[in-house]
């Protein structure tokens, strides 16, 4: 007989819940009119999460936030049987279990690590780095790391800009990463107290490789160039792991289809998936597996979810291309338009191939008159809402994109800017966790690499409330709720 448990929960705002499972540092909140408020810290002060202990029997913990103030404020209840008419009533079946997580994660890109480092003192920027992935934080255990230049440096740049350098003799790493990126990734291991799940993601070859001698724009990748492209992903993972990171993952190129839109105006290299699936199954693929990173995932497509599947489909006609790829990555910046079945559909058709969501932020589209709005609960609900759909259909981790910003959110040379879970203030020495922040945090902080989504069936309540459900590898449960309602 299949064994299930039942919950009853009546929650507001979001609500993580983990059965069985030093003093906290409360949010200093400030409103700056944008619908929400943000929690401030700085070189002496910066809010804190209370750890997710494990109760006696017939207890469980709650972890709520809310539009009037609550940021992961801890609370402890007991199992009760009930019998009211009314309410709310869940029933989860651990033996039905669906996929398991490798994690959550930020991104160290180039203007991150400028913005943590406008902050003069240490102390400052350790409290933001603990913030992301110390056990008094949320716990994130990915970093998805730019190959190079993306639109979030402060101007383009390649590793080897000497042309026709086939053999990348003169490929070397930059200031960028020595400042900005290798010795703060070390930093937040150091805080996390293991490695990181590290991803790199390249945006653009060398302008001496693309069609269009240009890194942004409409432009292809010579193919005379495939393999030299190929080495450069290698020669990259190979200066990393000289400098003591090694990576996780690789993904194929930053958002193919945005090198194929004229319009574009950040660093990209268009590709086709017919091209893709060629320079895949005959460059970069059997060059990662036959060199000394041949553990490392690689990631197909880190693209828009539109894309699914059928991108994969054409791609995999190759099949060595097929063999060479783990996974894939997915953007949210459309989700709204294109319904999730699409990771469905795509997880039924290739089941062995992984779904991670590999970036996402707010204020990205051209409409968006307000880039950062400071404290936006509106923004950390639709956090919350993408990354409860997504872990329902299939996907296997969230990682966000910059960890930090400016107030105007940059620093961008192409002028893309847009919001992010944390803002510095450098001119006040200050930085803001916003909604956003503890949004993740909700996921991040409870659902450890390793848990198994299982089934949770609504038996009575309203529909508008979003869920899902973990079981964790140390057998604690975890439930996430969202209620958008102004009342349950």
């Amino acid at each position: 007989m299949t064994r299930f448990a039942k919950l009853f929960l009546t929650a507001c705002g979001i609500a993580s819940i983990i059965f069985p499972v030093q003093a906290r540092y409360p949010c200093v909140p400030r409103d700056f009119d944008k619908g929400g408020t943000v929690c401030v810290c700085n070189s002496t002060y910066c809010d804190t999460i209370d750890p997710a202990e494990r109760v006696t029997a017939g207890k469980y913990l709650v972890y709520s936030s809310s539009i009037d103030g609550l940021r992961l404020e801890k609370s402890e209840g007991n199992f009760s049987d009930s019998t009211l008419p009314s309410g709310v009533k869940y029933t989860i079946d651990r033996n039905r279990t669906y996929q398991k997580i490798f994690g959550f994660g930020t991104a160290f890109t180039d203007a991150a690590g400028i913005n943590l480092l406008k902050l003069n003192s240490t102390d400052s920027q350790d409290k933001l780095l603990k913030a992301y992935f110390s056990s008094e934080g949320i716990e994130l255990n990915f970093g998805r790391v730019p190959i190079g230049g993306c639109d979030f440096s402060t101007h383009t740049y390649s590793y080897d800009d000497v042309e026709n350098d086939t053999n990348l003799s003169n490929f070397s790493l930059t200031m960028e990463d020595d400042t900005f990126k290798i010795p703060i990734i070390k930093r937040a291991q150091k805080f996390r107290g293991s490695s990181l799940k590290l991803l790199a993601s390249a945006w653009s070859p060398p302008i001496w490789m693309k069609t269009n001698n240009d890194f942004s724009g409409f432009g292809f990748l010579h193919e005379e160039f495939y393999d030299a492209w190929a080495k450069y992903h290698i020669k990259f993972l190979d200066e990393y792991k000289k400098n003591g990171l090694k990576f996780w993952g690789l993904t194929t190129g930053n958002e193919p289809l945005n090198g194929i839109v004229p319009i574009n105006r950040f660093n990209s290299l268009g590709w086709s998936p017919q091209g893709h699936r060629e320079w895949i199954g005959n460059n970069l693929g059997p060059l990662l597996r036959n060199s000394e990173h041949n553990a490392t995932k690689l990631l197909a497509l880190d693209d828009q979810r539109f894309l699914l599947p059928w991108w994969l489909e054409l791609v995999f006609q190759n099949e060595d291309a097929k063999s060479y790829i783990d996974g894939v990555g997915v953007h949210w910046y459309w989700d709204t338009l294109y319904p999730a079945t699409a990771l469905s559909r795509t997880h039924m058709r290739y089941p062995g191939k992984f779904i991670l969501a590999t970036e996402a932020c707010v204020g990205d589209k051209p409409w968006d008159r307000e880039k950062v709005m400071l404290g936006s609960w509106t923004r950390g609900e639709m956090y919350i809402k993408d990354i409860i759909e997504d872990l329902n259909h299939w996907v296997t981790g969230w990682i966000d994109w910059n960890f930090a910003l400016n107030p105007t959110g940059g620093p961008n040379w192409a002028n893309n800017f847009v919001d992010s879970a944390i803002i510095v203030d450098e001119e006040k020495q200050e930085f803001y966790k916003q909604p956003m922040f503890y949004a993740l945090g909700h996921f991040s902080k409870f659902i450890h690499e390793g848990s198994k989504r299982v089934h949770l069936q609504r038996q009575k309540g309203p529909s508008a409330l979003q869920t899902v459900a973990f079981l964790r590898p140390d057998q604690a449960m975890v439930v996430v709720v969202f209620n958008g309602a102004l009342v349950v």
